[in-house]
This record gives structure tokens, sequence and C-alpha cells, in this order.
């Protein structure tokens, strides 16, 4: 029997960005149609998409006709398509009236945190928590609540979890993470990165990544 290849699977993202956990489904997908032969660990990586977000959020329509010129018919389209996309792959989104969007980074405290101390594993299961919040149930992930209830219903402990969010270390060593994944270029989400060197940016259908996985097999195991 042919040992299955190891391959590190690096998800720059955030936990605001829609084709964030749209990629991740699709890529989930390829994932089962390469099973037979790669072994994938999937590791969470930090991006911002607006590290100046204030504490309160901004309304999301107000926010993506500022930030991408966008008139309310396209986002509309927009918000549309992604929805449809989010419900055939299992991920339905809500489509609640008044979503804003919010400051991320004690959220990616959290994710750094967990990545490092309790593995890839657990850290999937609090990005999937912190997804199932925002895209689904409509709550404010810059809350530090609803962050720690993410946090206890994915088997983790809340009060180690507060710790981290007052460490001023480990909210530095966060910060370096999100400053070196935009040195290396990333300059939008989601970018996934196999084997630590060959980048897909942007969130391709199952079809297109178990190519690249496939890709990256044949050249680096031969």
């Amino acid at each position: 029997m042919t040992a299955l290849y190891k391959m590190r699977i690096d998800i720059v993202s955030d936990v605001v960005c829609p084709w964030c956990i749209i990629g991740y489904k699709q890529l989930e997908n390829a994932l089962e149609m390469v099973g037979d032969e790669v072994e994938a660990e999937i590791v969470w990586q930090p991006f911002e998409l607006n590290p100046h977000m204030p504490p309160e959020g901004q309304d999301m329509a107000e926010h993506v006709a500022q930030k991408y010129g966008t008139t309310p018919e396209q986002s509309a389209k927009t918000r549309g398509h992604m929805m449809g996309l989010a419900e055939k792959l299992g991920f339905p989104f809500s489509n609640a009236p008044g979503k804003r969007i919010y400051n991320t980074f004690k959220a990616h405290q959290l994710l750094h945190w967990a990545g490092e101390s309790f593995g890839s594993t657990l850290q999937t299961r609090l990005k999937l928590a912190f997804f199932e919040a925002y895209f689904q149930e409509n709550q404010d992930v810059s809350d530090e609540d609803v962050l720690l209830r993410a946090v206890e219903g994915t088997g983790l402990d809340p009060d180690a979890a507060r710790a981290v969010l007052n460490d001023l270390v480990q909210a530095e060593r966060t910060r370096e993470a999100l400053n070196g994944w935009v040195e290396r270029g990333v300059s939008g989400v989601p970018a996934t990165i196999l084997d630590g060197k060959y980048m897909v940016p942007g969130a391709q259908d199952a079809e297109t990544f178990a190519q690249m996985i496939r890709k990256v097999i044949a050249k680096e195991a031969a």
C-alpha cells in the first residue's frame, strides 16, 4: 500500500471574510476527492481585512460602498451569489437585516493561541465556531463574551482564553504573524499555501484545489 503524501496547508484568512469560509468548504470537498493520496494538516493563519475598524464596527452595506465603491444593487447581486454558494456547500449564511462588520484582532489572538497550544484540529474547530457565530448567528466577533462562548463550545478553557486576550506578549506575537504574511505578499484572502511554497489565491472550486494538490504531490514526491 502506497503511503499517503503528508501535506501542510496554510490558509491565510479573516473571520469576517465570506470567501474564506466558502473557499474552506471547497477545499474540504477537494480533500475528499484526493483522500486516498494525501494526508493534510490545515493550519489557519491571520489576516485583518479591516485592521482599523472601530470597536462598534460598521454597517456592512455602508462599509462595502466606502471600501469598494459598489452600488447597493451590485452589493446585493454579489451577496446573493455568495449566499447561494454557501448554501450549496452546506454552510448557509444568515440573511438577517442590519449586518455589520467588525474588528477581528481578538479572534486572531485566540486562533493563534489555539494553534500553538493545542494543534491544528482544535484550531480548525475554533475557526469554524467563529465563522458560525458571524455568518450564521450574526454575532459580534469583536466581543469577548461572544469569542469566549465559542472557545468554551470548542472544548477549550475560557478562563485561559481570557488571559490570552489580556496578554500583551501574545498580542505582539499575533501581530508579528499578521505582518509576516503581508510581507510574504499576501494582500487579499483567502490565500491557501500548499507545502509552504505553492500559493493558491482566492476561493477556488473543489476541482481546482484538487488539481493543485495533485500537482504539488507529483512535483514534490518525484
